[in-house]
């Protein structure tokens, strides 16, 4: 009998494939997608029932011819890509690129996690491909592009060249603008809260907090309002009116899904959505550990599914009492429901070994992957453990119609939190929070109708707070609760809107630029369909409609294509034309003395000299005479190198850099630094992104001009294991994970389809 030809998407997948399969296969990689639509044009037919153009991606023709060759010299061809829609796809294509090199039959096998026993089953029991995921990866792909070709060519004729809208990333973006203008529209309310610091006949003192007076609950406005209450108090006796002790049961998180594991990332490893999925890909393609060899660490990361395997279960409910000891593990398993739409062929993420402890592979990971790992591998554990039992105690204390309020718990038990405690985002309003619950602590044992003594009043004045702007996690679980995009698609959403400069990132909290307002009210003004999240949210279930079976591709597209159409015509039109949109100032060209202008560009409003173009001298909006707009600037660390003021962050045509506080009479800057040494030998200076004179982001030494080290991709200090490159870079694909490359060498840890 012949070889086999088992094709997978990751180069990364193939050695831990290779000890798994034995020497009767030959594993070849596709790096991703082999076929895509063309950059430069649409690629759609859409008079002729929206026929895509698929073309060979640039640089994969060599991959593809060797995945040809190899069909020729095997019987059996199985196609392995990730077990989604976008692997489905690939798979698909490279179907149809082999078939015409083979005799063998060609099928398709997938596995949630490269261990022995799924691959060996998988392969045991191949299937057809799956024409309904094909069809819906299809119909996605062809909406996007019909969104992003058809609508960004307005907004560079009418803004700037260079700016891009789409289907997902444009409500993501409405988001984060809707949130921001509630705070801007928010007016702060004042009130107060009365706390109580009480003395009873045991040790510890504790605080009480005002919840009722009378019958109602505590509302105080106002410090006369308080001075009421504050003399009615005056030589009061405090009664411990009532004791309330409850046994409380706390139970444990379900186990991961995508979105989940990226907001539990954010919150406790401050990890954005982009490098969980980085870090997360590596672990479940594989990790070399010593004597081990390369193993996959955990199942399939792009998932919205809770649940899990017989075998994981069993084998996690033998090692609970094993290591925790029997009172630990439930009667029988946690289950847990996945939402309606989750692709329960999926499992969740876990590890596919749950003896493989953190602690025992910590030298193997490098520091993040540890922490990640370790996240992973504490959640399921602990979904599989007992709840936690607290017990709790509720005091009231009474003087006439004031009721005040403490509460206190003790852990009695500690369940699932021996191994693992979910944190939580603080998305509550101050006002909103529930009055008199204070802090979890233990209370003195009192009796009840004791005495208290009041050792101090403490009034507090208060305002209400605006909803918080949102955090990455917040988003993830924004979008994920409106049905905007799918997990595959959460990271590379958010990373896109940052990407262009629509919203930056300021103390971990994403906040919409002007630019970013600007591109929202446009779109939201002509496109107030697709910008809904109701629409998109629609859009998706429309897809998941295709994949079942129950919806034609073609009907979804022309149904949403008619109407679309019509705004397109409009938007056409209509749009306010900003490029042709200047505004005066007072302020003159310091190189020829001509009037300066405010024009709009790619990254928002900026200064230019109205002798353009003989005079092409630009300058930040910021900077001396020029209206500032309300931004703000950042001092930094350090001195001007040149006048010894302070330095400050600005933002200028081309993003973030240093400046000199004492412009214009000390023009220094330099770029913002990434912490990243150049590679350059004998170079003291380090990596910095800059834009080129077209917009494009790239990343070059602050020594300019006497170190030139330019790379388009962004270097990551890392030196490469294969060639000891000293650094290597990071690539991003749409539609893909991110992966790192050697520049030198080609050596490459990771890539997928997202």
């Amino acid at each position: 009998m012949g070889k086999s030809l088992l094709i997978v998407e990751s180069p990364t997948k193939v050695n831990t494939l290779k000890k798994i399969v034995g020497k009767d296969f030959i594993i070849k990689a596709s790096v991703g997608h082999l076929k895509d639509l063309p950059k430069k044009k649409l690629g759609v037919d859409v008079d002729n029932g929206f026929a895509p153009e698929y073309i060979t991606i640039r640089g994969k023709g060599k991959i593809l011819q060797e995945l040809k060759t190899a069909a020729k010299k095997c019987d059996m061809i199985y196609l392995a890509p990730d077990p989604d829609r976008e692997g489905e796809a690939i798979a698909h294509h490279i179907g149809n690129e082999v078939a015409r090199f083979t005799k063998g039959k060609i099928f398709r096998v997938t596995f949630n996690e490269i261990t022995k026993k799924a691959v060996l089953d998988s392969l045991k029991n191949p299937t057809e491909l799956n024409n309904n995921l094909v069809n819906a990866q299809q119909a996605r792909r062809i909406l996007d592009r019909l969104v992003g070709y058809k609508i960004s060519p307005i907004l560079w004729k009418k803004v700037h060249r260079g700016l891009s809208a789409g289907r997902v990333q444009s409500v993501a973006l409405r988001i984060v603008c809707e949130r921001e203008r509630e705070i801007q529209a928010f007016k702060p309310k004042e009130y107060w809260s009365i706390t109580l610091d009480l003395e009873g006949s045991q040790k510890p003192k504790f605080q009480a907090k005002l919840f009722k007076i009378g019958d109602d609950k505590v509302e105080i406005s106002n410090r006369a309002e308080v001075d009421v209450i504050l003399k009615d108090l005056e030589g009061s006796e405090l009664v411990l009116d009532d004791i309330v002790k409850k046994e409380r049961k706390r139970n444990p998180s379900a186990p991961f899904i995508t979105s989940t594991l990226q907001q539990e990332a954010s919150r406790k490893l401050s990890f954005s959505p982009k490098k969980t999925m980085m870090l997360a890909q590596r672990l479940y393609e594989g990790i070399s550990i010593g004597k081990k060899g390369t193993v996959g660490l955990i199942t399939y990361m792009r998932t919205d599914s809770v649940r899990l395997s017989d075998q994981a279960l069993n084998d996690v409910r033998e090692y609970i009492p094993e290591k925790y000891g029997k009172e630990f593990l439930p009667e029988k398993p946690n289950s847990y429901k996945s939402k309606k739409s989750a692709q329960e062929a999926h499992e969740a993420i876990r590890p596919t070994d749950v003896r493989l402890e953190p602690n025992l592979i910590k030298d193997n990971l490098e520091k993040d992957m540890y922490r990640l790992y370790q996240l992973i591998w504490s959640r399921f554990v602990s979904c599989q453990m007992v709840p936690a039992i607290l017990d709790t105690t509720q005091f009231d204390i009474k003087t006439g119609k004031y009721l005040f309020r403490s509460n206190g718990s003790v852990l009695k038990f500690a369940g699932f939190m021996k191994v693992y405690v979910e944190s939580q985002d603080d998305e509550k309003s101050e006002e909103s929070k529930p009055q008199g619950k204070g802090d979890d602590r233990l209370l003195p044992a009192l009796n009840k109708g004791e005495i208290l003594k009041t050792n101090e009043i403490l009034p507090e004045q208060h305002f209400t707070q605006p909803p918080p702007r949102f955090s990455e996690a917040m988003l993830v679980k924004e979008l994920e609760e409106k049905g905007v995009g799918r997990p595959s698609t959460y990271a590379a959403t958010i990373s896109v809107i940052k990407d262009r400069d629509y919203i930056q990132n300021i103390e971990r909290r994403l906040q919409p630029v002007e630019l970013g307002f600007m591109i929202n009210d446009l779109l939201v003004e002509y496109f107030p369909d697709i910008m809904t999240t109701e629409f998109t949210a629609n859009m998706e279930n429309q897809l998941d409609d295709i994949e079942g079976g129950k919806l034609e591709w073609v009907e979804a597209l022309k149904t949403f294509y008619a109407p679309f159409k019509v705004d397109l015509e409009k938007a056409e039109e209509k749009m306010k034309d900003f490029k042709a949109q200047v505004e005066e100032t007072d302020e003159v060209c310091e190189k020829c003395n001509q009037p300066m202008i405010i024009k709009w560009g790619r990254f928002g409003k900026f200064m230019a000299c109205s002798g353009y173009p003989d005079c092409k001298n630009t300058r930040d909006l910021g900077d001396k005479g020029g209206a500032d707009n309300g931004s703000k600037t950042d001092e930094v660390e350090g001195n001007c190198e040149k006048c010894d003021s302070p330095l400050i962050v600005k933002r200028g045509r081309f993003g973030k850099f240093i400046a000199c506080s004492n412009y214009p009479e000390c023009k220094f800057t330099k770029a913002i630094g990434l912490g990243i040494k150049c590679p350059e030998e004998n170079c003291k200076g380090e990596i910095a992104a800059r834009r080129s004179k077209k917009g494009r982001t790239f990343y070059g030494c602050t020594k300019y001009p006497d170190c030139k080290f330019t790379s388009w991709d962004k270097p990551i200090g890392e030196a490469c294991p294969e060639c000891k490159n000293p650094y290597m870079v990071e690539k991003w694909k749409k539609n893909e994970d991110p992966s790192i490359l050697c520049p030198s060498c080609g050596f490459k840890k990771t890539d997928a389809a997202a």
